[in-house]
């Protein structure tokens, strides 16, 4: 199984969360995969701190982590697949970040399951499999069909 990770997942990874961690252990890093919108989030509230120890702990966290783990390309399909999300949450009258659609249309387009400590908000995806490893074994199961996410 392919998993994605979310800003907030790769947030508690930097953090050393001992859930998070010990699920990616668990999992292995070969299955693991971080897309650009994720990086670019953790770099801009890394770019926001004032110049200090933690701001610069932060940016090791990050390169070593970019050393780590592999990325999800923003493909063709991803971007079509962008476009999917965004307009059938309209559709519902549910608005979406563009960057959170945008790492659903990763998730979606790697045919990999989305990891966020946001579940709820991202299980309105439709098709998007979500787990959440900052409470052990949550699963949330997908049902395209249920038009009340």
């Amino acid at each position: 199984m392919k998993y994605v990770l979310d800003t907030n997942t790769f947030s508690a990874l930097m953090k050393g969360d001992a859930t998070v961690v010990g699920r990616l252990s668990r999992v292995g890093r070969p299955e693991v995969m971080v897309p650009q919108p994720v990086l670019a989030e953790i770099a801009y509230g890394i770019a926001r701190l004032p110049r200090s120890r933690r701001r610069a702990l932060l940016r090791e966290r990050l390169e070593l982590l970019q050393g780590e783990l592999a990325r999800a390309e923003w493909t063709d399909a991803v971007s079509a697949r962008f476009g999917e999300v965004k307009a059938a949450l309209e559709r519902r009258g549910q608005r979406i970040e563009d960057f959170d659609a945008a790492i659903a249309a990763h998730a979606l387009a790697e045919d990999a399951t989305l990891v966020s400590g946001n579940a709820g908000h991202m299980r309105r995806v439709p098709g998007l499999a979500v787990e959440d490893w900052s409470r052990a074994g949550l699963k949330m199961p997908v049902d395209p069909t249920d038009e009340d996410r």
